[in-house]
């Protein structure tokens, strides 16, 4: 079984779930239609399925692997890389100004979910890259825009995020990677920056690298940090790779999955640089980045949610085993209840999370497209979804991979059929870009720092689809959403006004509480639109949703319990 892009569910979660369709209606993006959309995905889809899934598997068998200080990535990568880029997806967002296409986030978003789904290892490297740009748009001289966005956005350089080191971890005001004024207006980088994904590769002819590092003189803490675009090679003017700059691939890391994507310990050793925004404000330009990425990581959630679902489902069609529990069932493990439990468990989680990732994007895209008060509130709907598009998409993926496993039974732990794979690929996601409880704290901290505004705004959102699921003849589902919402609000309510370490006791608790609720509105609305979609959203509100309850009580319990037995006690007897 090889992928099949989700076409129909991704233009109806855009246009009946979220309400995408709205985004057309502005200025900024009065040219991004729902026929531009659909033939934009439908090349890219035909992409993923034809060129990029068929790497998959041999890709994580052949691996990348570094020999003689260069780097090889396994076979047919390349041309597979060359056609994407070549259609212009990489620079799907970049102003068009410096050569992009200056579509909406909406349009990304999908985009990048059936990459992820078709080859996860390969998509890894153009969505750095779009936050790379991303990055430099917003913060780089126009000197630097003009001469790094354009070679981004074609996908003839492709671009990297160095963060974190090896005495650092998320801590990044514990960074100490240095950058020395060479006098010229340039900077000598010295320092050892690991996890480094893609951070060496023979995909592209040039590597743009980003850099965290400390400018002498600046503060401690994340406040003295400062970001500098590094490149493998040194240009010339007209862009052309030049002197090889003073970085070394040191290893690639051996992981439990994406082994065809080569995460590099890279070291710098007096390495040029040219610094991207202020000095010491390095911090603002990668939290743009870390931003985009966050919700393209969420995405990565959901495309393995979708991708072991396909498996999944396809296996249960097959597989012959025991007698059918049902009258004129078909044979197959299909026809058991369990296995039907599982599977339209996975399809929940992929549908859901995929809509929470969508409305994130579209939020992020009105918040450009308005302005003032109503930019405000888009912008503060966005930034509270990001967290829980990133740990609700991640969970959702890891959830839905697992019971892809489970499905197959035997085989599924057997590595020929793809489905352990897919667990091993998306096992990381969930640490990416934050882990999810970071993301958690971030959501019961920062974004309920207004007092709960923002999410008490969006449940009322949700408040609205119960009420004309109540009177589009669902009462007992309009109930079942109506009940999920008062309890989240309530956990809201309590988490604005706890302390800091009750709030984050909770934060895990609150997150998924929310995400479950979230879902149930978006598979409302869909029902509402069409009734094909009922079943689904009966099945999520009445066995998955109704955990959102107990989340939300879980959540406001503070910290107490957790702090009841010392390190002593909590060891094994």
């Amino acid at each position: 079984m090889t992928y099949r892009a989700p076409l129909q569910d991704i233009a109806f979660t855009l246009d009946h779930m979220v309400g995408a369709g709205r985004l057309a209606e502005t200025e900024l993006f009065a040219e991004a239609t729902g026929e531009l959309r659909d033939a934009m995905l439908e090349g890219a889809g035909r992409i993923c399925e034809e060129s990029w899934a068929p790497l998959n598997h041999s890709g994580d068998l052949e691996r990348s692997r570094l020999e003689n200080d260069v780097v090889h990535t396994p076979g047919g990568f390349r041309d597979a890389f060359r056609t994407y880029a070549e259609g212009g997806f990489i620079g799907m967002m970049a102003d068009p100004e410096h050569g992009g296409l200056g579509l909406p986030l909406s349009f990304a978003s999908p985009v990048n979910e059936m990459t992820a789904s078709a080859n996860l290892a390969l998509s890894l490297a153009p969505l750095l890259t779009q936050g790379q740009i991303e990055a430099l748009e917003g913060c780089a001289s126009d000197e630097i825009k003009a001469f790094y966005i354009p070679r981004l956005a074609s996908g003839e350089w492709l671009g990297t995020m160095n963060l974190t080191e090896a005495a650092a971890g998320s801590d990044l005001a514990a960074i100490r990677a240095k950058a020395e004024p060479n006098g010229d207006g340039t900077y000598a980088i010295t320092g050892q920056k690991i996890f480094i994904t893609w951070g060496d590769h023979d995909l592209a002819e040039n590597i743009s690298h980003l850099v965290l590092a400390r400018i002498p003189g600046g503060s401690e803490g994340v406040k003295g940090l400062s970001v500098f675009v590094a490149p493998k090679y040194i240009p010339d003017a007209d862009g052309r790779p030049g002197e090889k700059n003073a970085i070394t691939t040191v290893s690639l890391e051996h992981k439990l999955g994406l082994h065809a994507s080569p995460t590099a310990v890279l070291d710098y050793q007096g390495a040029t640089g040219w610094l991207v925004g202020e000095e010491h404000g390095g911090i603002q330009v990668m939290f743009r980045m870390m931003n985009n990425a966050r919700l393209g990581v969420g995405l990565e959630g959901v495309a393995a949610a979708e991708l072991a679902y396909q498996k999944a489902l396809a296996y249960a069609l097959e597989r012959k085993q025991g007698a059918s529990p049902v009258e004129d069932g078909t044979g197959a493990i299909v026809d058991h209840a369990d296995v039907r439990r599982m599977l339209l468990t996975q399809r929940a989680l992929a549908v859901t999370s995929r809509a929470i990732a969508y409305d994130c994007a579209y939020s992020l895209d009105m918040a450009r497209a308005t302005e003032g008060e109503e930019a405000a509130r888009w912008a503060a709907r966005g930034a509270l979804l990001t967290p829980i598009a990133k740990a609700f998409g991640t969970d959702a993926g890891i959830e839905a991979a697992d019971l892809g496993v489970q499905i197959h039974g035997g085989m599924g732990y057997v590595e020929e059929t793809g489905a352990a794979q897919i667990l091993r690929d998306v096992r990381v996601t969930s640490i990416y870009e934050g882990t999810n409880g970071v993301q958690a704290m971030d959501l019961v901290g920062r974004k309920l720092a207004d007092g709960g505004a923002a999410a008490q705004a969006l449940l009322g959102e949700v408040s609205a689809t119960a009420s004309q699921a109540r009177e589009g003849g669902h009462a007992d589902l309009a109930a079942a959403l109506e009940t999920n919402r008062a309890f989240v609000s309530t956990a809201t309510a309590a988490l604005a006004e706890a302390d800091p370490n009750a709030r984050n006791a909770g934060a895990a608790h609150y997150l998924r509480a929310f995400a479950l609720t979230l879902g149930g509105h978006y598979l409302m609305r869909g029902a509402l639109a069409d009734e094909s979609w009922t079943p689904l959203a009966r099945f999520h509100l009445q066995r998955l949703a109704i955990r959102a309850q107990s989340e939300a009580q879980a959540a406001m319990l503070g910290a107490d319990d957790l702090y009841a037995l010392d390190a002593e006690a909590m060891a094994s007897r």
